[in-house]
């Protein structure tokens, strides 16, 4: 992995991770605050030889000594130290669970001994330790004396009495913080890189390089009202969802501009993916840019596109396929611009066979010479092979991808059934993406109205999104105003057909 996947993995799971961090604050702040304070005590003893002589000597006595030490901290948690210690203050406890709060330790090349005691009371800690380090000077002493002299040649000596402490050693808010927000980040950290390995879906398109080179056509962020109002006319016509469309117009065309075929069907692997809704505003959007369109609603088995232009889909493409009337007879005018709709019809018992069908292709060539562009909203390609099949009587082929629903596979195999049957991929369309995070397709339009105002009215009219081609100065050919495309080649105008339905 390259480091731009590591800031995307932190893109996509930073809330996540925040949140993983501040619980872990907030849990060893808990902790911290419901524990128990607890207080140590420490009393320091020294180690000596007790008798003198020389300078060898007493290097002898010092070596001796701090050999001596090691066995005294052993001494210090043993019942001949701990039980007088427990004796003398009335302790209701035995050598083995005292032994649990005394601890003692030596500097390395030193003969002091420090006796650490711990304790829920400061003065109980002080006491203990006070009187663990006078048992521990008598059982030393007792322990070094010699039988012949009845004298010890070690003595221990308390230089540093212990006393209550004003604050708790226990808990450290510092330290139990510190550990929190370290335990929640990599908890944080932990849960993102499982999350992204697990997760396979085409998040954006980063993920969609990974699978394949075909270009991308363009991206539509994910709009919560698009269920509602699906269509780019329902929203302000410099909306980002509109620009994402009139983007997306041109790429396709661009893309679709060394086929012979006019002929373009939009699918998708899955089902709910938005492909007839992006059908059907790539439609609209072509023929706001001034072009003759024609969509076609081939999804023989869940047609929408009447639905959402409000059509009447009882005689359509079945009609025209089965021989009861001529496709001219059956198309539906729409808007105030030149889109005619070419409903699904009657759902019948063979899709598949109908689509495929030598009809069908005779339907797609007498669009194609109408028709500057044909759109076809064909089934998505994993439930069934319409798709598939129809994909032999295209131009080219678009598929959309929704960032919230496709799976790497599903793409993959997606794209090997239409490799399969020799179909050309013009490109893809994400769609659904998000508009924050690693992944965000969104961007920021200056409205008409706030550069042109007086004549923000025209320029935002049905068709109008891009001034006419005479409108350029004439002299300047490199002035930079948006054009529409308006068409793949020059043809010469066809008769408009009419609906009568």
């Amino acid at each position: 992995m390259e480091l731009r996947d590591y800031i995307r993995i932190l893109r996509r799971n930073w809330i996540i991770m925040t949140c993983l961090t501040l619980l872990g604050v907030l849990g060893a702040a808990g902790a911290t605050i419901l524990a128990k304070p607890s207080y140590t005590a420490e009393t320091q003893l020294f180690v000596a030889i007790q008798n003198s002589g020389s300078v060898t000597d007493l290097q002898m006595g010092n070596s001796f000594s701090q050999a001596r030490v090691q066995s005294y901290l052993k001494t210090v948690v043993s019942p001949a130290v701990l039980k007088p210690a427990i004796e003398s203050l009335g302790l209701d406890a035995t050598p083995k669970e005292l032994a649990g709060k005394v601890k003692a330790t030596a500097d390395s090349n030193t003969v002091l001994i420090t006796i650490s005691v711990t304790d829920g009371s400061a003065v109980q800690a002080a006491a203990i330790a006070q009187a663990v380090g006078d048992s521990l000077v008598k059982t030393v002493d007792g322990l070094e004396k010699s039988e012949k002299t009845g004298d010890s040649p070690v003595k221990l000596s308390i230089i540093t009495p212990a006393e209550a402490p004003d604050s708790p050693s226990a808990p450290n808010v510092r330290i139990n913080v510190l550990v929190g927000l370290l335990a929640g980040l990599a908890f944080g950290i932990g849960y993102a890189v499982l999350r992204t390995a697990l997760d396979n879906k085409v998040r954006g398109e980063a993920d969609l390089r990974k699978i394949t080179d075909i270009p991308l056509l363009g991206g539509i962020a994910f709009d919560k009202d698009a269920a509602r109002r699906p269509l780019i006319t329902q929203t302000a016509p410099q909306s980002p969802r509109a620009e994402s469309f009139r983007q997306l117009r041109t790429n396709m065309q661009f893309a679709n501009i060394s086929q012979k075929s006019r002929a373009v069907m939009v699918t998708s692997s899955l089902p709910g993916e938005g492909k007839s809704t992006t059908a059907t505003n790539i439609a609209i959007a072509l023929a706001q840019a001034g072009q003759r369109v024609a969509l076609v609603d081939a999804d023989l088995r869940r047609p929408t596109v009447n639905e959402y232009l409000g059509l009447d889909r009882n005689a359509g493409l079945t009609t025209v396929l089965l021989g009861k009337a001529h496709v001219d007879d059956l198309l539906q005018h729409w808007g105030e611009d030149e889109l005619y709709v070419l409903s699904s019809g009657q759902i019948p018992p063979n899709p598949s066979e109908l689509l495929g069908s030598d009809e069908m292709l005779k339907v797609v060539r007498h669009l194609e010479r109408e028709f500057d562009t044909v759109i076809i909203d064909a089934p998505p390609l994993l439930p069934v092979t319409d798709a598939a099949v129809l994909s032999q009587h295209v131009g080219g082929v678009i598929v959309v991808v929704s960032s919230q629903k496709v799976k790497h596979n599903d793409l993959v195999k997606s794209l090997g059934a239409l490799k399969l049957v020799g179909a050309s991929v013009l490109g893809v369309v994400l769609n659904k993406l998000p508009t924050k995070g690693a992944d965000a397709y969104a961007y920021s339009y200056y409205n008409y109205e706030s550069l042109n105002p007086a004549g923000s009215a025209g320029a935002r009219s049905a068709g109008a999104d891009a001034p006419a081609i005479e409108d350029i100065p004439a002299g300047e050919p490199d002035a930079k105003v948006p054009v529409a495309v308006v068409g793949l080649e020059e043809r010469p105008a066809a008769a408009s057909p009419k609906s009568r339905v």
